[in-house]
């Protein structure tokens, strides 16, 4: 806790109210009748992965990046990387009055954005092996899916879906507190997670997601496929092929043992995905959950998250964990029931 003060005590307060502003000119700018039909770069070869922190966004990733035709490209989105040229550009098109050249410029931009995950990923790969696995090199297929993970990019679904609206947008979605009181107690390197140190502004960044990931579910029907956490550990052997067969690639069974897979990328996560999929972390914040009141009441209803997994043809099993190098126990204990929302 004295930490966390510390740490906050280095920064300027937690402006709550530019948050609400943002996710309301979102709101107000991507309404229904915003998306232009017959527009954007038909390619698939983009995936994006969004959600909230800590909700199991790197055991998704890796999942996606186990398939010989998919890779990750790291914690750097080249999307977001390239946003602000995205929005001014999609900005000067449109005040031309010609949507030919509206439809030009976005393709262009989303072009751009596909050449650059290419280039990202030649680099990391190029890194990852040393010369004498150049027969190796030889043997690997080329990529047909790029995975470009930026959590906070759920901000953006509106510009993603213009450029690329065929591409697979996965959300995922952890039970809310798990994730919450998981974000509290990790010591993130600075910038725009500094305020999970602290209640306040974390439920406050908790609400704005929600609040956005409703909206995209309100103007863009269907457009973003969800995957929940829990799903993803308790019935791993069926969640793993759907979220395959949603990338558009076959099915290949190595996907099943990810874990022991080489990654160029570190998270926070990526010593826990190694050990596989495992739930005896489910509900983790239940012991602490006196200590954890003032943080429940701010975030509200909002405790529970009644959203399923969208992965087309996927249905849930009950049943015991996934026990994959790994001694998982299923989750046992009931859900909290929401409490009045502030």
């Amino acid at each position: 806790a004295k930490g966390n003060e510390y740490k906050l005590s280095t920064i300027p307060p937690f402006n709550a109210a530019m948050k609400v502003d943002q996710v309301t000119r979102v709101k107000q700018v991507f309404s229904p009748s915003f998306f232009p039909g017959n527009i954007g770069s038909q390619t698939r070869t983009p995936i994006f992965i969004i959600g909230f922190v800590r909700s199991g966004s790197t055991l998704l990733e890796r999942i996606l990046d186990a398939h010989p035709s998919i890779v990750g490209t790291g914690e750097d989105s080249v999307f977001n990387g390239r946003l602000d040229t995205i929005r001014n550009e999609i900005v000067d098109a449109s005040m031309v009055g010609d949507p030919r050249v509206l439809n030009r410029k976005v393709e262009e931009l989303a072009n751009d954005v596909v050449s650059d995950m290419k280039s990202r990923w030649e680099v990391i790969d190029e890194n990852m092996h040393h010369e004498d696995d150049e027969e190796e090199s030889q043997e690997r297929p080329y990529p047909l899916r790029f995975a470009d993970k930026m959590l906070t990019n759920y901000i953006n679904v509106g510009f993603l879906h213009l450029l690329f609206p065929n591409a697979l947008i996965l959300h995922v979605a952890r039970e809310p507190m798990d994730s919450i009181f998981s974000a509290f107690k990790h010591d993130f390197p600075p910038g725009g997670l500094d305020y999970t140190s602290e209640f306040a502004g974390l439920a406050q960044l908790y609400h704005c997601y929600r609040d956005t990931m409703e909206h995209w579910d309100k103007v863009l029907p269907g457009r973003v496929t969800h995957v929940r956490y829990e799903d993803m550990v308790t019935d791993f052997e069926n969640v793993a092929p759907k979220i395959i067969e949603a990338a558009g690639v076959p099915w290949d069974p190595t996907v099943l043992d990810f874990h022991k897979k080489k990654h160029a990328v570190n998270t926070l996560s990526t010593t826990q995905v190694r050990k596989g999929v495992y739930s005896h972390h489910f509900k983790g914040w239940k012991r602490y959950e006196k200590f954890l009141e003032p943080l429940l009441d701010l975030v509200g209803n909002r405790v529970e998250y009644d959203l399923k997994t969208t992965l087309p043809g996927y249905l849930k099993t009950d049943g015991e964990p996934v026990k994959r190098d790994a001694a998982p126990s299923p989750l046992s204990k009931p859900r909290l029931k929401p409490t009045e929302n502030v």
